[in-house]
């Protein structure tokens, strides 16, 4: 459900996971799966070393500070985010934008500053933490995690599969760990990275937790998994994307993808808003929203749905918006084109997209 640790937004995250934009029953590509920046050409092949490299690196990053302590380790790393910040000045300006708009404040104001600092240092206590999940026992990954598990499972033992939809907001990864430890059948839709070989590993770990990797293009096992009742975790803040659905957030309008509420109607899947937010203790408490419910895939059906979703994340971010650790552009920079968005959600409803009312329904 993350990016590649370490790596901002991920290679790819322009093909949002989120989008589901295959049919019903549609025959998913024969072949290579992998996204296309990950299909094997003469030029991949000879990348293979610095894969290699890469994974090794994070190998032996994993070995060494998965065995420290993560506070002063995590305290060590925000200076490295620091130096990150002000080299990186492309990731540097998105973050910034997103976090005026959260702010809801004038572009020159220092908070947005201080703001997007924040966000860089939590990817890089994201990266640690991940690194100490993967050396921790079963217990260990159960125990560091507080949220609603049993209202999740009664809400999936009721329904026809459950779609957990989410933001890269605290630490997602340690949630659903969690939850697949306690023998919740949880799948999660990612993005295959940049490093191939990485990826890989880190699949074959999850794996041994209970938790199962579905790679963003393998569309068949994302309805297999749905249609045998089952859970799947995924991301719906892969960028601003202008032909994606309309939505209000945090005030201003916007997009998020379709691809979850246009699963939930052509499976009959429950959708449920899912966040963990991390503690001044370093543990995790997960919370989520009111099921959503799809009945149709009319597009006032799916726009009411989508916009269920973002009415129901909006709260978690205002409440720790250092937590949401997005790297791309989440607002489209021009307001006219916000003014267009509001037009095409009025055109889907006839009056408009009305909040869903699940505003503070999430526990």
């Amino acid at each position: 459900m993350t990016p590649a640790p370490g790596t901002p937004g991920g290679a790819a995250a322009a093909a949002s996971p989120g989008g589901i934009p295959a049919p019903p029953g549609a025959a998913t590509p024969p072949g290579d799966r992998r996204a296309p920046h990950r299909r094997p050409t003469a030029a991949g092949r000879g990348a293979r070393l610095f894969d290699r490299a890469v994974v090794v690196a994070y190998e032996a990053g994993s070995w060494t500070l998965g065995r420290l302590p993560l506070g002063p380790t995590a305290r060590v790393g925000g200076l490295v985010a620091d130096g990150v910040y002000r080299l990186w000045p492309e990731k540097r300006r998105h973050v910034r934008a997103n976090a005026v708009r959260v702010l809801g404040t004038d572009p020159d104001d220092p908070r947005a500053d201080d703001l997007a600092r924040a966000v860089f240092r939590n990817q890089v206590r994201w990266v640690v933490e991940g690194m100490h999940l993967l050396r921790m026992s079963p217990a260990e990954q159960v125990a560091q995690f507080h949220g609603p598990t049993e209202r999740l499972r009664a809400i999936w033992q009721e329904s026809k599969g459950v779609i957990l939809v989410g933001l890269h907001f605290g630490n997602g990864e340690a949630a659903i760990a969690a939850l697949a430890q306690v023998g919740l059948p949880v799948h999660a839709l990612a993005e295959d990275t940049t490093y191939e070989e990485l990826f890989e590993r880190l699949t074959a770990r999850r794996r041994e937790w209970g938790l199962e990797t579905i790679r963003w293009r393998n569309l068949r096992e994302v309805y297999r998994v749905l249609r045998a009742g089952r859970i799947l975790g995924l991301l719906v803040d892969w960028g601003y994307r202008p032909d994606d659905q309309p939505v209000r957030f945090l005030g201003s309008w916007t997009t998020l993808p379709a691809g979850p509420a246009v699963l939930a109607a052509r499976t009959g899947a429950t959708i449920v808003p899912f966040w963990t937010i991390r503690r001044p203790d370093g543990a995790f408490v997960g919370g989520i929203g009111a099921p959503i419910l799809v009945t149709s895939t009319e597009p006032a059906e799916i726009a009411r749905a989508t916009q269920a979703i973002a009415d129901a994340l909006e709260p978690v971010v205002r409440k720790a918006p250092e937590q949401w650790c997005v790297f791309q552009p989440i607002w489209p920079e021009d307001r006219a084109d916000e003014a267009a968005l509001a037009a095409r959600a009025r055109d889907l409803t006839g009056a408009g997209i009305p909040s869903a009312g699940i505003r503070g329904a999430a526990s």
